[in-house]
This record gives C-alpha cells, sequence and structure tokens, in this order.
C-alpha cells in the first residue's frame, strides 16, 4: 500500500471568529495528482496551508507522512509554492538566491552549500526557464516569471510532495504551459502533487483527482470535474484569476456541484 503524504480527519479553520473549514476529511497518498477546486473564498488555499500546519486547525487533526505538523522533522519531503513571492528588507534577493533557499530543509544546520546543491539549483533554473536571469533582483521580474521562481525553489529541493497555491492565477499562457511540462515530468517520476486551482487549463490531462470546496466543505472528491461555459471552449486561454465569476452565485458544474 502507497504512503500517505496527507490525512487529515475533521479540520476545521476559524479565522476572525468566521468559519472557513468545516469538519474537512482529506487523505491523500503517494503519487497522487490532486487538484482542490473552488470558487474564490471557499476554503481551497486555506485548506492546503491547514494540511501543511501553516494554518492552526481550531479543531480536527492533520498529519504531514503520519506526524503532526508541529512534530514532523523531514521538511524536505515537502516543496511548497505559495501564490505569491515575499521578499523582505532592504537587499533585494537574486533569482539564484530565492531558489536556493529550496536548499536549506536537506543541509545540516551552518553547513555550507555543497556542489549537489549547485547543481540541483542549476537544474531547477534551467527547468523554468530562468538560467540566464538567475543574478537578477526577484523582485524585478514579472508575476509570470516570480512564479516561475517558486516553482523552481521547490524543484530545487527534490521533494517527495509538491503543494502548489494556485499556481497558475494571472498568469501568462507560456508560464502555465510551462509549468505543465514541468508537472508532467515530476508525475513520471512518481511524485505527489497537490495543487489549488480556479481551472486547471493545460495542467488538466495530469490530475488525476478532483476534490471541490463549497463553504469550507468538501463537495466532490473524486475524478476531475469538467469544466462548463467558457472554460470549455476551445482555444480558451487559462490565464486570468475569473474573480468576477467566483462571486457572481452558487456553484455550479466543476465550480462546486458535485
Amino acid at each position: 500500500m502507497s504512503e500517505t503524504a496527507f490525512a487529515m480527519t475533521g479540520g476545521r479553520v476559524a479565522l476572525d471568529g468566521r468559519p472557513v473549514l468545516a469538519g474537512v476529511d482529506l487523505t491523500v497518498r503517494e503519487g497522487e495528482v490532486v487538484a482542490i477546486m473552488g470558487a474564490n473564498g471557499s476554503g481551497k488555499s486555506t485548506l492546503v496551508r491547514a494540511l501543511l500546519g501553516l494554518t492552526p486547525l481550531s479543531g480536527g487533526t492533520t498529519l504531514l507522512y503520519g506526524s503532526p505538523p508541529a512534530r514532523f522533522r523531514h521538511w524536505w519531503r515537502i516543496g511548497y509554492v505559495p501564490q505569491r513571492l515575499a521578499i523582505g528588507g532592504g537587499v533585494p534577493a537574486t533569482v539564484r538566491e530565492v531558489v536556493t533557499s529550496g536548499r536549506v530543509a536537506r543541509r545540516r544546520r551552518l553547513s555550507p552549500y555543497r556542489q549537489e546543491d549547485r547543481e540541483a539549483v542549476a537544474r531547477a533554473l534551467e527547468a523554468v526557464g530562468l538560467s540566464d536571469r538567475a543574478g537578477d533582483s526577484a523582485q524585478a521580474l514579472s508575476g509570470g516569471q516570480q512564479q516561475r521562481v517558486l516553482i523552481a525553489r521547490a524543484l530545487a529541493g527534490e521533494p517527495d510532495t509538491y503543494v502548489m497555491d494556485e499556481p497558475t492565477a494571472g498568469v501568462d499562457a507560456g508560464t502555465q504551459r510551462l509549468l505543465a511540462d514541468t508537472l508532467a515530468r515530476l508525475v513520471s517520476a512518481g511524485k505527489t502533487i497537490v495543487l489549488v486551482a480556479h481551472e486547471l487549463g493545460p495542467l488538466e490531462p495530469l490530475i488525476t483527482r478532483g476534490v471541490v470546496v463549497r463553504e469550507g466543505r468538501i463537495a466532490h472528491d473524486g475524478p476531475p470535474p469538467e469544466p462548463e461555459g467558457d472554460c470549455a471552449r476551445p482555444g480558451h486561454e487559462h490565464v486570468h484569476p475569473h474573480a468576477a465569476e467566483a462571486a457572481a452565485g452558487p456553484l455550479r458544474g466543476w465550480q462546486g456541484e458535485p
């Protein structure tokens, strides 16, 4: 039997006293490619952050490879791609520096970077087409390029499981196709992938399981739902977040109807 990467039982999250997740049960096994879908505000991003222990539960439990997040020690097994690049401090970080930070969990404390670390960073930069921008400030890049930096950072860590929070939202079609090609290679290597998406676009052929979140609960867990409306039209470019669509009323079809 394959190993369990994530297991949430009765997961509840409340933010500022408002319920966001309401009794979620979700298990992700090794080798699965899972898309967590739903309208804006449905709780899908909160769900992945709670799976990782980044957002605390107000009820229920979550396990990473069998351990609660507070006791989990093998963070090198998890590669997390947040929605946007956050860089603080007065000194701009270069693209290479951001991607190199993905190796931290694989290093011993205070040990210098090794040749294998540098090689992993170089492979990650090449995979996302940013080798020629390695010395540039990450803050100076476009939104799509910054998303590539975040993906490269996760790739550099060579984890077993990748968790991506809306990696295709608001980025250009070229970045989406590059992401699909990158994920295809990871899937071929047997990696586990959990990604949040409002729509799948070019990632759709890779997804083995769709989990639809509606009002903080699991409304569908099974084969990825088929897109409807404009998103189903041939040639539709999936480069926009559809924020207005998502807020337009009750969920229908792939956006939430089981």
